[in-house]
């Protein structure tokens, strides 16, 4: 959906509604304009932002992205396709995604705002993750898991047995980046003791990417730039 350029131009001053829904998934979602960028939000945390979702940016920026071959992505958790757009806009790589989303509302919001106007071959999937990784078969080689609640990982998603399915459907050198908040002193006691008990668990070469307020945990340092 293309948005009127005054409308645009505002964002770069305040905050520009452009609408607001709910699901019984998502009680309360808003659509906005910030800076020239979408951005899908709860009362209590942000979902997506186009290039300005800071946590998959600058996390992408570590990617070794000439030695890695990346051609199917697993997105879990759609919010407003910031991945994808991400990969596309500035990286400039066409690529196969499958996205799963529980939200069909949610879905509905990333058709109208941006998938519409990207490139690549998206399979969207509307069912629970869980759900769909105890039965998926496919190898992906870039697993980017973003799931919350508002500002929260359901529990479901943080077990050995999650993320050791996870790797079953890795591919052999895939990479998979996982979110985390780290907002608060809370948030950063909570990821890191879920990385040291959890994910090291399931990922023996684990590493803790901090990319300001929120920490992506990958399953390896293998295909990363070092810094």
């Amino acid at each position: 959906m293309k948005v009127n350029k005054w409308k645009k131009w505002l964002s770069y001053f305040k905050e520009v509604h452009l609408e607001s829904t709910s699901s019984i998934h998502n009680p309360e979602l808003h659509v906005s304009l910030v800076e020239g960028r979408h951005q899908l939000s709860t009362d209590n945390a942000i979902y997506s932002f186009d290039d300005l979702y800071d946590n998959f940016a600058q996390a992408f920026e570590r990617v070794d992205w000439d030695k890695c071959n990346v051609q199917n992505v697993l997105v879990l958790g759609l919010g407003l396709a910031s991945i994808p757009y991400i990969l596309e806009e500035k990286y400039k790589l066409k690529l196969d995604y499958t996205c799963v989303e529980i939200d069909e509302q949610v879905i509905f919001l990333a058709e109208k705002y941006i998938l519409k106007n990207l490139n690549s071959h998206f399979e969207i999937i509307s069912t629970d993750a869980e759900l769909f990784i105890n039965q998926c078969v496919q190898q992906y080689d870039l697993i980017c898991m973003d799931i919350f609640e508002n500002d929260f990982v359901p529990p479901q998603f943080e077990t050995v047995d999650y993320l050791n399915q996870l790797k079953t459907i890795l591919s052999p050198d895939g990479i998979i980046m996982y979110n985390r908040l780290a907002v608060t002193e809370r948030d950063k006691i909570l990821s890191n003791r879920f990385f040291e008990n959890e994910f090291t668990t399931a990922f023996k070469d684990g590493y803790l990417m901090d990319v300001g307020s929120n920490y992506i945990l990958v399953n390896s340092e293998e295909g990363l730039k070092s810094i």
